[in-house]
């Protein structure tokens, strides 16, 4: 039996036993916890200093020689950095999973704004960000002269962990994983830096964001292809997305993820050593009440068509903490199984 899948059954038989002994989200007595800390970090990327949340795992502060995979966690639209620890518990939900057995690891939760977590189209506009009253950050670290959230992610926050903390600094070790915009940010940043990550986990993504219809998800798929298209697709999401993707099918194929797994896979082939343009391994679900379901559905009829490996699945439940904070443990461990150890 092969490493991966060893650890892959380990890693489930952890989840069984902490969900069956205790919900993995609720505090254990009698061991300690990991550590919350709050980083402030300059982003060349940005051109701006931005808070990064970071847990340290609960051997970190004895076992000073050790070194640990690297996590990293996105929020959604309209979030910040506090997210995930606030209103997800991913830090107790680690903390117990490892009590359980699971394999320790660092997790950085960068403040991505409402950048889509990509290098946007055009610049957006500073000055109204700035001028507007509406706005809950401090516009020194809210209104970036500089879009490029992608390499601010893979780059700099990257960087920052591995000098800073004992991170195992190398791809094969590094997750990341993201719900709803941090989903979308998730997938995408593992296929266009595929040099930085090895897999990647998505909760209620928008994952397929030219998808059209039919509504429910049915085989052939329409997609968005004229300005006015692109708007209907976006629904809600316009606002953002015109500065992000553009107005054209040009910029949305870029940044889409379906089309990126195929660019990447023609470019890994046959090309599999360290270092190689190499499929990470991915994951992502959704609620069957989620307003994205029909776009997870698309993504994943895409990777099967395409033949890229990957894990699928629909669970109860919409677009809401409740949802992920209830599936959190599931892509902690997916990612645990694929980069803790290497």
């Amino acid at each position: 039996m092969r490493r991966g899948v060893r650890l892959s059954l380990r890693l489930t038989a952890v989840f069984l036993a902490a969900v069956g002994s205790a919900s993995p989200i609720s505090a254990q007595t009698g061991a300690a916890p990991g550590t919350v800390r709050t980083d402030t970090v300059w982003s060349q990327s940005l051109g701006a200093y931005k808070a990064l949340v970071v847990y340290l795992p609960p051997s970190y502060r004895a076992n000073t020689r050790t070194r640990y995979p690297l996590l990293v966690y996105l929020h959604g639209r309209t979030g910040n950095e506090r997210n995930w620890v606030d209103a997800g518990r991913l830090h107790l939900t680690m903390d117990s999973l490892a009590r359980a057995g699971a394999p320790e690891a660092i997790i950085a939760m960068p403040d991505g704004d409402d950048g889509w977590y990509a290098t946007w189209n055009q610049l957006g506009d500073v000055n109204a960000c700035r001028a507007d009253t509406a706005r809950r950050e401090a516009a020194a670290t809210f209104c970036v002269p500089w879009t490029r959230y992608d390499d601010y992610i893979a780059r700099d926050i990257v960087s920052h962990m591995d000098a800073r903390y004992r991170t195992v600094a190398r791809r094969a070790s590094r997750g990341i994983a993201g719900l709803s915009m941090g989903g979308f940010g998730a997938i995408t940043l593992a296929l266009q830096y595929p040099d930085v990550f090895a897999a990647a986990a998505s909760h209620s993504g928008v994952v397929s964001p030219r998808y059209l219809g039919p509504k429910p998800f049915a085989p052939p798929s329409r997609y968005a292809n004229t300005t006015a298209e692109l708007q209907a697709a976006a629904r809600t999401l316009w606002s953002d997305l015109r500065w992000v993707m553009g107005k054209d099918t040009i910029g949305w194929n870029a940044r889409d993820p379906g089309h990126m797994a195929q660019r990447l896979q023609q470019s890994a082939q046959p090309r599999a050593a360290p270092g190689g343009s190499r499929l990470p391994q991915l994951m992502f679900d959704v609620g069957v009440d989620d307003a994205y379901v029909d776009q997870n559905r698309d993504l994943h009829a895409t990777l099967t068509r395409l033949g890229v490996p990957h894990r699928y699945a629909e669970w109860p439940g919409a677009h809401s903490w409740s949802y992920w904070q209830t599936h959190a443990a599931e892509s902690l461990l997916f990612l645990l199984g694929n980069v803790a150890g290497r």
